[in-house]
């Protein structure tokens, strides 16, 4: 077998697998960051079958709108929206609210690199700002009301992209595929469907990396050089001036932390939220990466992505006490092992 369908396939396997442990624990514990980090998990898995299917016995237009809805949009997103879940009794909306409206920017600016795309990008660009803009304003007062509206928010863009993908001319199916890559050209999708992916990209790899980063301060041994308060009770301009603040201290008082942490880590006390979101945030990125190098024609790079961003991402679900506090045969009560739900 050619390393062209035996690293996708392998992808394919490990990440019904992980979709599947994730479903599991999920039934058993019922928290929503699990079911949509198994969501995430399953769109991978979805977007490397379609590769194996299209690379073996070629590619149609249901293998083309499949690889590149789950491929190129919707796993970034349903796995931020997992770190979002899992965060979202903190002041991560703040943190969030910054991902969305970046997301928004970029799409915006990225808009001419598409071709025409109408008013689409001023679109994207309005409901990412208002969005951001809520996100910010629930975190304020203390509520996480934020969380489920950006879930609602992804269920529809989900089933709003697969409709507009749907309905998309893809034009001569001789032209579909590029030579260099074996892989859909993307070049015949609107510049409106083109520019959902920095938009849900942007959006759901910002929220595992700040997430991760958000995780990491909260629950390291901190050292504060900079002092800030988002106490959410206190008066709307002092919180606006402690938000500013925040933009130079946590940086300085997330640097100024990190050998305690290291030395947390080294003896065992770190808490295994930290670890866990780090490792998911990494999975993310690489697999983003490697999304980004098939466009440039690095197709082995890509494949080799997707089975090094699986593996970090189930080493991270794995060291979330959160996620995996007993690991069991899927779906039975057989248990592989245990351990206590601690840091």
């Amino acid at each position: 077998m050619s390393a062209a369908l035996f690293l996708p396939l392998l992808a394919a396997l490990l990440a019904s697998l992980f979709a599947i442990l994730l479903v599991d624990q999920w039934l058993r514990r019922r928290r929503p960051y699990q079911l949509a980090w198994a969501v995430g998990v399953a769109m991978f898995g979805v977007a490397a079958l379609a590769e194996v299917l299209g690379t073996a016995s070629g590619w149609n237009g249901v293998l083309f709108r499949l690889w590149y809805l789950t491929g190129a949009l919707w796993v970034a997103a349903w796995l931020g929206l997992g770190t979002v879940l899992l965060l979202s009794r903190t002041r991560f909306g703040y943190a969030f609210a910054l991902a969305i409206f970046l997301a928004g920017l970029f799409t915006f600016l990225a808009r001419h690199r598409y071709g025409d795309a109408g008013p689409w990008p001023i679109v994207y660009f309005g409901v990412a700002g208002a969005l951001a803009l809520i996100v910010a304003w629930d975190t304020a007062l203390g509520g996480t009301i934020w969380a489920r509206l950006f879930t609602a928010i992804l269920v529809l863009g989900t089933a709003g992209s697969a409709i507009m993908l749907a309905s998309a001319p893809l034009g001569d199916p001789t032209s579909w595929i590029r030579p260099e890559t074996g892989l859909p050209n993307l070049d015949l999708l609107p510049a409106s469907i083109r520019l959902l992916s920095p938009l849900f990209n942007v959006t759901g790899g910002l929220a595992l990396v700040f997430g991760a980063i958000f995780s990491a301060y909260v629950f390291m041994p901190k050292r504060r050089v900079l002092y800030y308060s988002l106490d959410p009770d206190q008066k709307a301009d002092e919180l606006a001036f402690n938000l500013a603040i925040s933009l130079v201290a946590f940086p300085v008082n997330f640097v100024a932390s990190l050998p305690g942490a290291v030395r947390a880590f080294m003896s065992g006390r770190l808490h295994s939220r930290v670890t866990a979101t780090v490792l998911i945030a990494l999975g993310g990125s690489v697999a983003s990466v490697g999304t980004g190098l098939a466009r440039f024609g690095e197709v082995r790079a890509f494949d080799l992505s997707l089975v090094a961003g699986l593996g970090l991402l189930f080493a991270g679900f794995l060291a979330s006490v959160e996620t995996f506090e007993d690991l069991r045969i899927p779906f039975t009560s057989r248990l592989i092992w245990h351990r206590d739900a601690r840091p």
